[in-house]
C-alpha cells in the first residue's frame, strides 16, 4: 500500500513538473515570438534596447490599452502605421507585455552616452580623429558655413545659432514660427553662394497653419545674430495634417538656382505622382523664388511651375556634384529601398509605383522594382538606414576620399562613404558605426568635413591623421 501511495505521488509530482515546464516552455515561447516581433516590425523607429519609450513621454499615453491601441490601430497622421493585418490581438498583447516589462526597472542611465571617438579612427583608406566642435544641442538638423568660417546649425526645436570658433553658441533673432512636432521643426539651412555681398540665407521649416502644415522656404538677410528682410519664397500645397515626410533639403547650384526637396507628407497614393501638388518632387526656383523659364512643367496645365522631378518619397539628403554640377539626392524608403538618384530634368523616380521596400508592417504596396518611364536608383539600400545629409567629399585633405559621397545614417547610426568612379556608386564602406542618428553633412570652407549626430545633438570634424 505504501509503494503504491509512493508512486502516485511520484506520478503527481512528475505530472505537475512537467506542466510547469510546459507552461515555462509556452511563456518562453510568447517572449522570444515578442522579441522577434519587436525587432523586426518595432526596432528600427524605437530603437533595439527600449530606449525610446525610457522616458515615458508618450504621445498617446503608455497604459496597457492605450500602447495595445497605438500598436494595433496607429496614428497614421504621425507616421505610426497599424499593425492589426500583421499581429493577432494574442500577439499584440505579448508585444505590449514586450515593451512594458521591458521597461519597467530601465532608466536613461542604462543607456550609456556614445564616447567622443578619443583617438585615430582606422578606416579602408584613411585613418582620422573626431573633433567635438560644438556640444550641448537638441537635434541639430541642418548646417551650413558663412564665408568667414562661421557655422550656422539649425536645430529642429526652432534654435538657430551662430558658432564661432572659441566662443559659445550666439543665438540668432528672428527665426519662423515652426511646428516642431513628428518630424516636423526648422530644418535645413543654406547660404547664397554671393552671400558675401548680399547676404542672403534661406531656411526651410513646417509652417503651421491651423492643425494643419506644410514645408516652406524663406529668405532672409543676416545681419549680425538677427535675420531682417524676412520673405517667404515657397509654401507646399496642399497643407497636410500628418507630421512627417516634410523632406527639407536645400542646395544651390552653379548657376544659382535653388534646389530643395519636399516629401510626399505620407500621402503616397495621393501626392508623388501627381504634378498639381507639390508633396514628392524636388523643385527648382530662383534665388528670389520665382521660376526658371526652362523648369520642366512650366507649360504644362495644371502643373506646380516649380517641380523639376517627380515620384519621391522623403529626400533629406541633397548635394550639388562639385564638378559635373548635377544634383544627387538620397531619400527614405520605407522598410527598404533607400535610395541614391541622379536628378534629371522633368524625370519621374517612381515612388510608390515602383521600390525596393515593403510596407513598415510587412506587407506589400507593389510588386514592381522597375517600369518603362521611370528612373533606376543609382543604389539603395535594403533594409533601409534612414538616410540623411549628403555632401561630396571636396578637399585636398582627404585625398583618398576626395569626389566621394558622404551619407548619414539615422537607423543605423553611421556615415556611409558611397565610393564614386565614373559617376557611379561602386562601393560602401561604413564608418563611425553607433556614433548616433546622422542627421547633416557638410564641407566646411576650411576643407574639414563636418556633421551633426543627434542624441546627444553634438557637431564633429573629421581630421585627417
Amino acid at each position: 500500500m505504501k509503494k503504491r501511495i509512493t508512486l502516485i505521488i511520484s506520478v503527481s509530482l512528475i505530472g505537475i513538473l512537467n506542466l510547469l515546464l510546459l507552461m515555462s516552455a509556452i511563456s518562453n515561447e510568447r517572449e522570444n515570438n515578442a522579441a522577434a516581433n519587436y525587432k523586426e516590425y518595432c526596432a528600427g523607429c524605437h530603437g533595439a534596447q527600449l530606449k525610446s519609450f525610457v522616458d515615458r513621454k508618450w504621445l498617446y499615453g503608455n497604459s496597457w490599452n492605450e500602447v495595445f491601441k497605438a500598436i494595433k490601430y496607429g496614428y497614421p497622421d504621425d507616421g505610426m502605421p497599424a499593425y492589426d493585418t500583421t499581429f493577432t490581438d494574442h500577439e499584440i498583447d505579448n508585444l505590449v507585455d514586450f515593451i512594458l516589462g521591458g521597461i519597467e526597472k530601465l532608466t536613461s542611465d542604462d543607456f550609456e552616452e556614445k564616447p567622443d571617438w578619443i583617438g585615430f579612427v582606422e578606416s579602408e583608406e584613411l585613418d582620422f580623429r573626431l573633433d567635438t566642435v560644438v556640444n550641448g544641442l537638441g537635434v541639430p538638423w541642418g548646417l551650413a558655413f558663412l564665408p568667414d568660417g562661421d557655422m550656422l546649425i539649425a536645430e529642429r526645436s526652432g534654435k538657430f545659432s551662430r558658432y564661432r570658433e572659441g566662443e559659445a553658441l550666439h543665438p540668432i533673432k528672428g527665426v519662423p514660427e515652426v511646428l516642431a512636432k513628428g518630424q516636423g521643426g526648422l530644418m535645413d539651412v543654406e547660404v547664397h553662394p554671393n552671400f558675401a555681398n548680399n547676404q542672403w540665407i534661406y531656411l526651410s521649416y513646417s509652417k503651421p497653419q491651423g492643425g494643419n502644415a506644410t514645408t516652406a522656404i524663406m529668405r532672409a538677410r543676416l545681419q549680425g545674430d538677427e535675420l531682417v528682410d524676412q520673405k517667404v519664397i515657397f509654401e507646399a500645397q496642399p497643407y497636410e495634417s500628418t507630421r512627417h515626410h516634410y523632406g527639407s533639403r536645400l542646395e544651390f547650384d552653379k548657376k544659382g538656382k535653388l534646389y530643395f526637396s519636399v516629401g510626399d507628407r505620407g500621402q503616397r497614393d495621393r501626392n508623388p505622382q501627381k504634378l498639381d501638388n507639390h508633396c514628392g518632387k524636388i523643385h527648382r526656383i530662383n534665388e528670389d523664388g520665382s521660376i526658371p523659364k526652362d523648369n520642366p512643367f512650366v507649360n504644362v496645365r495644371g502643373a506646380k511651375s516649380s517641380i523639376y522631378s517627380y515620384g519621391h518619397r522623403n529626400p533629406q539628403g541633397v548635394a550639388m556634384h562639385p564638378q559635373t554640377g548635377e544634383i544627387w539626392e538620397t531619400e527614405h524608403g520605407p522598410r527598404g529601398g533607400d535610395e541614391v538618384n541622379i536628378i534629371n530634368k522633368g524625370q519621374n523616380y517612381g515612388w510608390p509605383v515602383i521600390s525596393y521596400g515593403i510596407n513598415y508592417n510587412g506587407t506589400t504596396f507593389t510588386d514592381l522594382t522597375e517600369k518603362k518611364g521611370m528612373e533606376q536608383p543609382e543604389y539603395y539600400w535594403v533594409p533601409s538606414i534612414g538616410a540623411c545629409g549628403l555632401t561630396f567629399v571636396n578637399s585636398d585633405k582627404y585625398p583618398n576620399w576626395n569626389g566621394d559621397l558622404l551619407a548619414g545614417s539615422l537607423r543605423f547610426q553611421y556615415l556611409a562613404r558611397l565610393k564614386i568612379e565614373d559617376n557611379k556608386v561602386v562601393g560602401e564602406e561604413k564608418l563611425l558605426k553607433k556614433i548616433g542618428r546622422l542627421r547633416d553633412v557638410k564641407m566646411g570652407n576650411d576643407g574639414y568635413i563636418y556633421f551633426s549626430v543627434e542624441d546627444p545633438g553634438r557637431v564633429f570634424r573629421i581630421v585627417p591623421r
